[in-house]
């Protein structure tokens, strides 16, 4: 998961894709990047790191230019070396820069097709590399001296015919404008907005709306499934449906887990998802616990705080904060490696003995995964004095890998992959445990906008829109898994160490 910004406006942009970035540091936390244009030139500042680690005064005073692009990155089945931050650059046609969000499924596939038959080298072990130079080769077939939008969209509409899997991207012509575009099934989210400035209207693309609200543009609208969007210089935008069946098929873990509540994703605030599927959690363990002995709501901060407290005012028991964060430790679940993860738990979270001792607690969570982050907070409520320890996870089961750019690992790694309700519970050290069902979470985001009818639920159901095959998840899981992860961290860590001498 990462999160994309691009700008186009009147004046130097660089400040405002660095405050977009940091808006939407929440989607990546291992590396972060921008590219500027002055309509001649290129400047380029990307490294590991956190937003306000990368870029210093220096580095900021060096990019100009009123057009630009910005990435956040987390590593899924790449590695975490500093020469896979993005955004990413080829020369031809026309200078092209290109920021991407999701993950191609087909990339090998695409990597031997781009040398053997376009001839063309991919220098990294990143998808996205792959993806600009799909759309490079694209937009030079059209054969055109200066870009028109129709070459544009020709090009796009060769990526969705070449390309495999979820991507939302931002991409940068040095000269002519900004693109964006979304894959045919909406996986990623990608908004467009614009603001009125005294010089005229300047425009933005970015993961969230978040990123625009902070800035005072105005969202437009989403960008739709398969759709391209192509902004000039001077204000012209030009869209189009670029796939032949387009349809929603968005992430329904965007709403669960990795979009800020205060973002609206596909015309649905977040926010109000997470309060139905707070509603719906109470309504079921009303349902089918009547006689349930809860004391206490407690959230586990921060992305559960909202349908935690919802659930709490259902049920007619009290909502407390029992967990005290430390929010300079990153989110857990896209740390790299487990030994990382299952350390960085207790430095991240602190309980309130005086929220804990004596009660019986439900503690209600996003999701759970590994099993390692809720196994250490059920212990630390249990150190804290609780009587009992309950567990509500606001969605179902996580038994499949996502492959659409989320880094869930192989499937055995995943704690409820071929084990029951009960046997999670009992691994996590709970007195109960109760899940979301999937037809409940699907409602409770549906009904924020009824054109979506399907979600990508993969992680859940085991069925990918794209219909990969068994090879490709065995090839998967041998990146995915924790051992080769923490091997190619250290080998990617020494190549690092060899570059700054």
């Amino acid at each position: 998961m990462c999160g994309i910004i691009g700008i186009i406006g009147h004046e130097p942009v660089n400040q405002a894709i660095y405050d977009g970035l940091t808006v939407l540091q929440h989607r990546g936390q291992d590396a972060a990047g921008i590219v500027t244009s002055d309509g001649r030139k290129l400047y380029l500042r990307r490294d590991n790191g956190l937003v306000k680690d990368v870029f210093n005064e220096r580095h900021m005073a060096m990019l100009q230019g009123n057009m630009g692009i910005g990435h956040v990155r987390y590593p899924t089945a790449g590695s975490s070396s500093s020469a896979e931050a993005q955004p990413f650059y080829v020369n031809s046609p026309y200078g092209i820069s290109l920021a991407h969000n999701g993950n191609l499924t087909n990339a090998h596939v695409l990597k031997k097709e781009l040398y053997r038959q376009d001839r063309r080298q991919i220098n990294t072990e990143s998808d996205s590399e792959i993806l600009l130079n799909v759309f490079a080769q694209e937009l030079l077939r059209q054969d055109a001296l200066h870009v028109r939008p129709e070459d544009i969209f020709s090009a796009v509409e060769g990526v969705h015919r070449r390309c495999k899997g979820a991507y939302a991207v931002v991409a940068m012509l040095t000269r002519d404008g900004l693109v964006g575009f979304r894959d045919p099934n909406g996986i990623r989210p990608l908004v467009y907005g614009v603001r009125e400035t005294p010089h005229g209207k300047e425009f933005m693309l970015a993961s969230e709306s978040v990123a625009l609200d902070v800035q005072g543009y105005r969202l437009v609208r989403d960008i739709e499934p398969g759709e391209a969007i192509f902004i000039r210089p001077d204000g012209q935008v030009f869209t189009r449906q670029c796939a032949k069946n387009p349809r929603y098929s968005t992430c329904i873990f965007e709403y669960v887990y990795f979009a800020r509540p205060d973002s609206i994703i596909d015309n649905v605030f977040v926010h109000k998802a997470r309060m139905r599927m707070g509603r719906k959690m109470a309504e079921m363990v009303m349902r089918d616990w009547p006689d349930n002995d809860i004391d206490v709501v407690i959230p586990i901060p921060d992305t559960s705080r909202t349908s935690a407290l919802e659930m709490a005012y259902t049920l007619g028991v009290p909502y407390r904060e029992g967990f005290i964060k430390n929010r300079y430790i990153g989110r857990t679940f896209i740390m790299p490696g487990q030994a990382k993860r299952k350390k960085s738990v207790r430095q991240k979270l602190n309980p309130l003995a005086l929220e804990f001792k004596g009660k019986n607690v439900m503690l209600v969570d996003d999701s759970i995964v590994r099993g390692t982050t809720s196994g250490e907070i059920v212990q630390m409520a249990r150190d804290a004095g609780a009587r009992k320890v309950y567990f509500a996870s606001v969605s179902p089961p996580i038994k499949f890998p996502n492959i659409y750019g989320i880094d869930m690992p192989a499937a055995k790694e995943l704690i409820a992959h071929g084990r029951t309700e009960e046997e999670v519970g009992q691994a996590i050290g709970v007195d109960r445990l109760v899940y979301l069902p999937l037809e409940d979470l699907i409602a409770a985001v549906s009904k924020g906008n009824p054109r979506l009818k399907d979600f990508d639920c993969s992680v859940f159901t085991g069925h990918y829109a794209t219909g990969e095959n068994g090879d490709y998840f065995a090839e998967l899981e041998a990146l995915r898994n924790d051992a080769e992860q923490t091997k190619r961290e250290k080998n990617m860590a020494a190549i690092d160490i060899c570059n700054s001498d």
